[in-house]
């Protein structure tokens, strides 16, 4: 026999649906809180970076060499300046991020200190066809994109010769970074060696351009997370669970460096050349403010899992359960998103998930035992929230396996509703027995 559905029964069916919708109120609000703390986590980055220094790109030593020509006019003699660039035969990059974090108030920022080494060497034979030329300025420019974050332990040596570094480039395609004055005779010179010691400070990203005819960049950071940016991936790279360490390789035929690199000196067009840097980006995996995020995605699916859950055993127990006590039990289960986006700005998203849960676990068991005062209702109902936290709690520490998670969550739902209301008579009238009724034959005498 099914258990048939009546029409009271039906229109309890259609107040817990509406129910379960207004729910989606607080859930709303909540997911809007979340966008509102995350937005202001990122403010308060984007001061901590006003503060200190921000992310940093480096543009590789170049040399910048003006020369003055005069031309009679008219009979008026005039000078004309012309502006030339040499890159680097050879850059070698070598680099350590030491990673810190920099809180204001409950927010924090992600900052390192790198110790770089840039050496190679320069050809000033490119530039013969000037010879006949007069050079009025030479100069070594290092364009760094925060100059804030430029340590008292850089120094720059050119042919084992030490410079004194002076601020700015006097360039104004790229006006931030440092530069040193060379004698006119270093272009006279058969190669310039250069070594750069460069301490720097930034927040969360590096990047360096390769300028150089040929490149090698070679980072490590004691951070587990990096992104790799740019358009090369290193050739080779290696993360553990405490650090990681890459190295990149490139030349001008890949990169067609020299004629980006003339086009943001003297163009001012700039956007190509550092599309091509080389660096890398210090992340996060999946921050408490995501994982809350994504978090409010599934509490749609939970709400309608517990509810169904409790419209189910009243139609088996025959246990009236009063719409306000529904509604109660979908608000324990929306509190929970609220507890974990506030705990997890203290704690960090772990330990805030697990006291979150342990709290919505327990008032829902004790809530149930206060309705059913059935034990053994009560522990299966433990076991069934726990096992759904826990899942849940999977899902948002995935990366990569999220979505498979998620689809068997989806499936495994569907599938205990259906089979749990597969002897439901959903059309409310008692199903007709099969067995046919005796015939009665009567043993009267015909008349």
């Amino acid at each position: 026999m099914t258990q048939p559905i009546t029409e009271k029964t039906g229109i309890k069916l259609a107040i817990i649906a509406a129910i379960i919708l207004l729910l989606m109120i607080p859930i709303a609000m909540i997911t809007d809180l979340i966008d509102e703390r995350s937005a202001s986590e990122h403010t308060v980055q984007q001061e901590i970076a006003r503060s200190t220094s921000g992310t940093q790109a480096l543009i590789a030593p170049f040399i910048y060499a003006e020369y003055e020509t005069s031309t009679e006019l008219d009979g008026v003699q005039t000078r004309i300046k012309h502006q030339r660039t040499l890159l680097p035969e050879q850059l070698t990059v070598q680099g350590t991020l030491d990673t810190f974090e920099k809180y204001r108030s409950i927010y924090k920022a992600q900052l390192y200190r790198a110790d770089l080494t840039l050496t190679g060497h320069f050809d000033p034979k490119q530039l013969d066809d000037l010879a006949d030329l007069t050079p009025t300025r030479v100069a070594l420019v290092l364009g760094v994109s925060d100059i804030r974050g430029i340590g008292l332990n850089t120094q720059i040596s050119l042919n084992r010769q030490t410079y004194t570094l002076h601020p700015g480039t006097t360039l104004s395609a790229i006006e931030e970074g440092v530069h040193i004055t060379l004698p006119i005779s270093a272009l006279r010179d058969k190669d310039l060696e250069f070594d750069i010691q460069f301490d720097l400070q930034g927040m969360t990203s590096l990047s360096i351009a390769p300028l150089g005819a040929r490149t090698e960049i070679s980072l490590e950071a004691n951070w587990p997370h990096p992104s790799f940016q740019g358009e090369y991936l290193p050739v080779h790279s290696e993360i553990t669970a405490t650090h990681f360490n890459a190295s990149w390789q490139t030349s001008y035929f890949a990169t067609n460096m020299k004629e980006l690199f003339s086009r943001c000196i003297f163009k001012h067009q700039c956007a190509q050349l550092e599309s091509r840097n080389m660096g890398v980006r210090l992340v996060e995996p999946v921050d408490h403010y995501l994982k809350s995020h994504r978090a409010t995605n599934y509490a749609l699916l939970v709400i309608i899992l517990v509810i169904s859950s409790f419209f189910l055993l009243e139609l088996s127990k025959t246990k009236a359960i009063h719409p306000v006590q529904y509604g109660f039990v979908g608000l324990s289960l929306a509190v929970f998103y609220l507890l974990l986006i506030s705990l997890s700005e203290h704690l960090g998203f772990g330990w805030a998930y697990a006291l979150s849960a342990l709290a919505a676990i327990l008032l829902l068991v004790s809530y149930i035992w206060g309705i059913l005062q059935s034990a053994k209702l009560s522990a299966c109902y433990l076991i069934a929230l726990s096992a759904l936290y826990a899942m849940l709690y999977a899902m948002l520490s995935a990366e990569h396996y999220a979505l498979l998670l998620g689809s068997l969550l989806c499936f495994t739902v569907l599938a205990t509703i259906m089979l749990a209301t597969r002897h439901v008579n959903w059309y409310g009238t008692a199903q007709a027995s099969t067995e046919k009724l005796p015939v009665q034959h009567s043993n009267s005498p015909a008349p």
